[in-house]
Formats: C-alpha cells, structure tokens, sequence
C-alpha cells in the first residue's frame, strides 16, 4: 500500500503549495452547504484525492467513498501481487468504512474546488430524410473526391439514399422495407475503403472501419463481433441514437471465408461469419462503452443494429478464377464461346460476379443473402492513376501545394513527372496506396532544401528529375523566366 501513501502525500503536499492564503478561504466556508450545491461543486476520489473531471466516472462505494477506476485497478494489483488473502481481512460494518483498518491514511476532503466548467455542447441535431441527398447528388459529391468507379458510386448512391428511405418510412401500410447492405469487391488500392470513407463525411453520419482479419469466434484470442458496433459508439460521442443511423465498414471480408479442406476449428473463418448473420440483419446487441472489449468494469450499452449500413469489402483474389469457369461452362458450344471467356479482361468478369460464385470461394448462403447489393470496383490503370494525383479535391498533388505555399513557393508538376509515378506505382500493384509513398519519396530533397532560400518563388517538379537525369526547375522571386537546376 506504499504506493498509495506516496501519491496521497504529493497531493497534499501539492495543495499546501498553493497558498495559505487560499486554504484560509477554504476552511471559511461551510463544507456541508457546498456539498449540497451540485452545480458548484465535484466529488473526489477517496484514494488519490483527485476530482472527477481529472479521473472520470467515480464508483460509488458503501460509507459515502468514492473511488475512481484507476485506484481501483492498483488496489486489485496489489492485492494480487502481494498475496493478501480479502477474506482475512477485518469485517468492517457496512454502514462506515474506516480506511485506516484497511491500512490506508485517510485523508480530509478539500472544501471548496470548483467543478469544471461544462462545455455548453451544440444542439444534438437529428438527421432528417430531408438532409440525406439524392443519389445524382451523392454521386457528384462523389465525383470532387473519388476518380473513375463510376458503376460503384452509382450502386453506393442508390443504397445509401434508399437505406435512409426505409430508416424513415413507417409500416403503416403493413410493407416493411428490407436492409441493403451493400459488399463492395474491388483489388487492392481500387478506393474501397476511400470511397466509404468519403461517403460517411459527405452525409455527417459515424463511420467505424474494422477489418476482419482481427476477428474470431467468441471466446478465443482476437476481437469479438461486437468489437465493431464499440468503434461506431465511440465515432459517434457515445450517442446510441446517432449510432444507430450510423455506418459500419468491414474490410477484408474475403479474409473470413470458408477453409477449405481443414481438419482445425475454423474460428476465424465460416464462424464469424455465422455471429456476423444476427448484426448484418438487425438484432440488439450489448457493447461496452469506451472500450472495444467487454470488461466487468466498463459499463454497456445497447444498439439496435437495424437502421446501421453495414458495407464489406475484400479483393477476393481467386474469385475471378471461379467466375471465368462458370463462363465457359454456360452456353460452351465450340472452341470460340471458351475463348471468349479466357480472353476478357479481369473487370469484365468481376462485374458477372454471382452469389453461386460467392458461395463457391467460401461465403456461406445465409452470410451473402444479408448483403444483397454488390458493387465491384475496376483496376485502376495508369490514366486513372495520373488523374488521383491531380483531380481531386484533396488531391495528393493539391496537399503538397499547400505544404510548399506556406512557404511562398509555387509548386508545380510536368505531366511527364505525373506519368513516371503512375507507371511506378502500377509495379508495385497496390493500386493508389503506393502514389503517397512514391511521391513522399521525390519531394524528401525538396521539402529540405527550398524552405532554406527565401529567393526561390517557384519549383517545377519534372521527369528527368525524378529519373536521376537532372534537378528540378527553380525559378526566384520576380524572374518568370531563367530556370536554374539544382542537382
């Protein structure tokens, strides 16, 4: 219990610095009607003497104690590492506990500290049906952040707008509108989880993003399911109400198929997917607050899963081996009708995906008839890839800009130089993931060496310097023409 004894110390002595001048104004006053005035006033920790705006919730004990979970974990520790047996110790009335039986020095509560101010919080605003937009208007905000996959924002634009129709709707009419869950297949880099992630700040709505890989079957080392709707809880403030019009994005799905030819437990495959049917669907569901695990400790709180969106989204690397199969066995008469389905490209099949295929590679029936809108992404190509760079809003290129006019320096890119890291990043095939570490990579020399000369107006990023061939053109202040070089 040293530990204790020690902080309870430091703290007191921490207040007898502040003056004795404050601490006569203190004793003045009368510490029953201060109490009394909830609004002036907080509780302390009876351990750490420490108010509940520094430690949090208090947990109220018998004999008027209050202990904040910070004391209570050290007590537990102790305990346990100490070896004192609980039940051996003295029984102490319930009515009044008196800490120096349990060897703690007690010490008096401070009169007069004053509760943090609350911060007046902004009217809780509802969402409204009036406030999700049309899909063409989903689709052309959109279109400001995201290039290409035009039939996937297409698909998103509808199943959003009509998910937030039915959360609206009323069944008086004895018609009750089904959940549109949407799966999003796509490769690696193709902008799923960006596309969702856009989709959630463009709407105003809580977005959690979990990936499945992380996943197990309840009781065994990883995330339980419920781990997610936690992470959509804390996105919204811990707003149940906010929560549930929320949206749920879990990537890697194609992580938790069905193993195939497997003699262990499959506690992170064909199981999750089993637990994932009842949230997917709509059920209450138990999760605890401020944490992503269940603990006796950590209070719960219960969200109803019916009005969430819920998006999942993987590669599914083998599944255009699957689909291409089945196109040669449909309508196969000759050797043109099998040449025909070898020789399409890979979005051209992805896009003839069916839920037959998806049971194929490992979805189980119940798991893909609980999301019944897919949308599949196309690979992105080198065009594709130069205009990431350069036509979004937030485009990589813009922030960079922004970056170097901090500085008073323009920041320019030849189209040549755009092209050479296109071409790069599609070698790495990673899709648009490998442009930020390409283009992190150029500017290291730039971003060191411009800021150091206050002549310099302009910096021209070009392709022969990005090939080691030469240096950027540097123009200085006032001089549109006279490019130098720096090698």
């Amino acid at each position: 219990m040293n530990f204790m004894d020690n902080d309870m110390d430091k703290n007191m002595e921490t207040d007898q610095s502040k003056g004795s001048d404050s601490v006569e104004d203190k004793q003045g006053t009368d510490t029953s009607s201060e109490q009394d005035n909830g609004g002036d006033y907080e509780q302390f920790c009876s351990m750490c003497r420490r108010p509940e705006s520094k430690t949090g919730r208090l947990m109220k004990l018998p004999g008027d104690l209050n202990i904040c979970p910070d004391c209570m974990q050290k007590s537990f520790d102790t305990f346990r590492h100490s070896g004192i047996d609980i039940n051996s110790l003295p029984k102490i009335p319930i009515g009044r506990i008196d800490l120096s039986q349990l060897g703690f020095t007690q010490v008096q509560p401070r009169a007069g500290v004053k509760k943090k101010k609350a911060v007046d919080k902004a009217p809780k605003e509802e969402l409204k049906l009036s406030d999700v937009p049309r899909p063409h208007l989903i689709k052309a905000m959109l279109d400001e952040y995201v290039v290409g996959q035009e039939k996937a924002k297409k698909v998103l634009s509808v199943a959003v707008y009509n998910h937030y129709k039915r959360v609206f709707s009323d069944n008086k009419d004895g018609v009750e509108i089904e959940k549109s869950n949407i799966l999003m297949i796509g490769p690696t880099g193709s902008g799923k989880t960006f596309l969702v992630r856009t989709l959630a700040n463009l709407l105003k709505v809580p977005l959690a993003t979990s990936d499945a890989t992380s996943l197990t079957e309840a009781g065994y080392i990883g995330d339980d399911i419920e781990s997610v709707l936690s992470k959509l809880l804390m996105a919204a403030d811990n707003d149940v109400e906010r929560a549930e019009h929320g949206i749920v994005f879990i990537d890697e799905i194609d992580k938790i198929a069905k193993k195939q030819n497997t003699t262990s437990r499959d506690v992170s495959g064909e199981s999750v997917q089993q637990e994932l049917l009842k949230m997917l669907e709509g059920s209450r569901v138990e999760v605890p607050v401020g944490s992503t695990s269940k603990n006796p400790m950590v209070p719960t709180a219960t969200i109803d899963t019916k009005n969430i969106l819920f998006i999942c989204g993987g590669a599914f690397p083998e599944l255009e081996e699957i689909i291409r199969q089945r196109l040669k066995g449909q309508n196969s008469i000759g050797f043109s009708s099998t040449l025909e389905a070898a020789q399409a490209s890979s979005d051209e099949v992805l896009a003839q995906v069916s839920l037959e295929d998806l049971r194929k590679f490992g979805m189980i029936p119940e798991f893909i008839g609980r999301l019944p809108v897919i949308a599949t992404l196309e690979t992105l190509t080198k065009e594709y890839l130069v205009r990431i760079l350069k036509e979004p809003k937030n485009a990589i290129i813009r922030q960079y800009q922004k970056l170097m006019d901090m500085d008073e320096v323009k920041l320019e890119f030849e189209d040549g130089a755009l092209e050479l890291m296109a071409e790069k990043a599609l070698k790495k095939e990673t899709g648009a993931r490998a442009l930020r570490a390409i283009i992190e990579e150029y500017m290291l020399d730039i971003m060191y060496e411009i800021p150091r000369d206050n002549s310099i107006g302009r910096v021209v990023i070009t392709r022969e310097y990005l090939e080691e061939k030469g240096g950027p053109k540097i123009i200085l202040r006032g001089m549109d023409q006279l490019p130098e070089s720096v090698g």
